[in-house]
């Protein structure tokens, strides 16, 4: 009598079924915490910048077009450009790890610093908003 000898492991499939799967079994994968919206914005609205800077669109009209949304939607994304550099980048470095960026709305905050449109005004709302949230 001939014994043959492989490794299998259970695979998850559609409706809480498992399914028999042959070799040896992957390695997990290391869950990736959430980027916070903010920071999504922020790089989406970096991007559609270089978009309307490359040609690739003509305005605001047809990226609201493309993206089956709003111009007012599109201004309120790209208006985060109207911040500083290194809020921008702050905003950008901003990780979902910081418990205290779930607790309040970091967007709220950020939409009446952007108001400003004096860096400098800016700056110090951006201070009292990391003061804000560091006490909670």
């Amino acid at each position: 009598m001939n014994t043959v000898e492989f490794d299998v492991h259970f695979k998850g499939a559609s409706k809480g079924r498992k399914r028999l799967r042959s070799g040896p079994k992957p390695e997990p994968t290391k869950a990736v915490a959430p980027v916070p919206r903010v920071a999504r914005l922020m790089a989406l609205a970096i991007h559609f910048d270089g978009l309307i800077r490359n040609g690739v669109v003509a305005d605001y009209a047809d990226l609201a077009r493309l993206g089956g949304v709003s111009r007012a939607r599109i201004t309120q994304v790209m208006n985060l450009l109207n911040f500083a550099p290194d809020i921008q980048e702050a905003m950008l470095d901003l990780r979902s790890s910081d418990v205290r960026f779930y607790k309040c709305s970091v967007r709220r905050y950020a939409r009446a610093a952007g108001a400003e449109l004096d860096w400098c005004s800016q700056r110090r709302r951006w201070k009292q908003i990391h003061e804000r949230i560091s006490k909670m």
